[in-house]
């Protein structure tokens, strides 16, 4: 036997035949042939016998017996993946040929397969949105459609409900999108608007026309409605934001500068902010602060836990550059779920207020003065009702300052954000106990809060 090994390897050593120029598909060769062919039984007149396109296999597989061709290619060759096939083939075994073959997976470390899993169960859920402005040139007559900005939103339940913030779709009369380039139909008959100004995507990059149900100016949140099959529509785990805690990890999913489903991580870095909203300048409580990168874009999109559960929606930035710098706010979804129940139920939300125009804080400020400054109270709204006095002139033009409100249901009132604070928790037709100073004194007047005239 030893005679025959060194005179087949002298004999293969000096046979002109190329090594493979493809050595990882001779592998395989070598594995299908492991796989496919049954071991031979133990004999010295056994050879090795193997399909493959190169020579020189079949010229070893000729003069070398199967139990020889391993020891012969693993001290000639002394290369990993040469000993590798020739155990595969001494062994015969399907199992272990093919794991030669099957490429080793990734290695991820625990937390990155949870934020992997999280993005791929969670992104089905994000839409994009794309604000258009139909024009008409004024030459040719031709209407165009100039893309304006973009933003995030995200679907709240199976009925076509989307959720984003309300500056994402302000001026939106109607939303113009499309299935295919198929317009979508509406009872037998296609709906075509004549301004298209929103198109929004789903994560399978299928369009759809939708409608916009209702908004909350204040709280920056709208919802919208598209007609998609309900098996398109992955409605979002929704979570409390009530016991949220500093440090914790978040995500966001947005599509910032239109790179559409982009995931950025960071923590919770503050509670409880305060943030004005960009329509009113009414402030928005109990905001979620967070270093999570928030770029222009990501508006409308959601605030993830590390369970994936809906914890706030994405409204803004602290940038003086207008890109993400480390602060970013969100509003907490214990905020935007009632808005969003409100909206639509009755396609609107109801709020109380008490029918004044008051002064900027820094005017009272400068007066000396602690409380909201009345400039105006309609005698046809709640405050004037009850007899709040607004500020005037006399007939010589001096300033007589108008009633200053201090207190409202006991609750002390420094500026507005402090009267607005009150009044989120009021309903209306509810009686509130409103403590102004006028002159030198102070008085108590019942109030009956009324919903604010657009919304009645």
């Amino acid at each position: 036997m030893a005679a025959s090994s060194s005179s087949a390897t002298a004999c293969f050593l000096s046979s002109p035949c190329p090594l493979p120029r493809r050595p990882r598909h001779f592998l395989r060769h070598l594995a299908c042939a492991a796989a496919t062919k049954p071991a031979p039984a133990a004999s010295s007149s056994c050879s090795l016998a193997v399909p493959s396109p190169w020579p020189w296999p079949r010229r070893l597989g000729e003069l070398v017996p199967a139990e020889a061709a391993g020891r012969l290619l693993s001290s000639a060759a002394g290369s990993l993946i040469v000993a590798l096939a020739s155990a595969a083939l001494i062994l015969g075994d399907a199992g272990a040929a093919s794991a030669f073959v099957v490429a080793t997976p990734r290695k991820l470390q625990a937390d990155e397969l949870a934020t992997v899993r999280l993005f791929q169960e969670n992104t089905p859920s994000v839409v994009y949105i794309t604000n258009l402005a139909v024009r008409q040139d004024a030459f040719t007559l031709d209407v165009l459609e100039v893309p304006q900005g973009s933003g995030s939103g995200f679907v709240w339940d199976k009925s076509g409900h989307v959720v984003t913030n309300f500056h994402v779709i302000r001026g939106a009369s109607d939303l113009r999108l499309f299935v295919d380039d198929d317009p979508l139909m509406y009872g037998g008959k296609v709906k075509l608007p004549l301004i298209v100004l929103y198109r929004v995507t789903l994560a399978d990059q299928s369009v759809y026309e939708a409608q916009v149900v209702g908004f909350d100016q204040d709280k920056d949140v709208a919802v919208l409605r598209i007609k998609a099959p309900k098996d398109k529509l992955r409605p979002i785990p929704v979570g409390v934001s009530a016991d949220l805690l500093v440090g914790q990890k978040v995500f966001a999913i947005g599509n910032p500068f239109g790179l559409d489903h982009t995931l950025t991580t960071g923590v919770i870095s503050g509670l409880r902010r305060e943030i004005s909203s960009a329509a009113t300048g009414r402030p928005i409580q109990d905001v979620i602060q967070t270093d999570a990168a928030i770029n222009p874009g990501n508006s409308g999109g959601p605030l993830l836990d590390s369970s994936g559960n809906l914890i706030g929606v994405n409204t803004a930035i602290y940038s003086p550059s207008g890109a993400s710098s480390g602060v970013g706010f969100s509003i907490p979804v214990d905020t935007v779920g009632g808005i969003v129940e409100q909206l639509i139920k009755f396609g609107k939300v109801t709020r109380p207020i008490l029918g004044i125009k008051f002064a900027p804080d820094q005017s009272v400020e400068q007066l000396g003065l602690s409380g909201v400054l009345v400039l105006d109270a309609p005698p046809n709204g709640p405050a004037g009702k009850a007899g709040l006095q607004s500020t005037k002139r006399d007939a010589y033009g001096r300033l007589i300052l108008g009633d200053i409100i201090t207190s409202v249901n006991g609750t002390k009132v420094t500026n507005g954000s402090d009267l607005y604070r009150i009044l989120d928790q009021c309903k209306v037709g509810e009686t509130v106990t409103v403590e102004v100073l006028r002159g030198d004194q102070k008085e108590k007047i019942p109030v009956v809060l009324e919903p604010k005239p657009d919304e009645s």
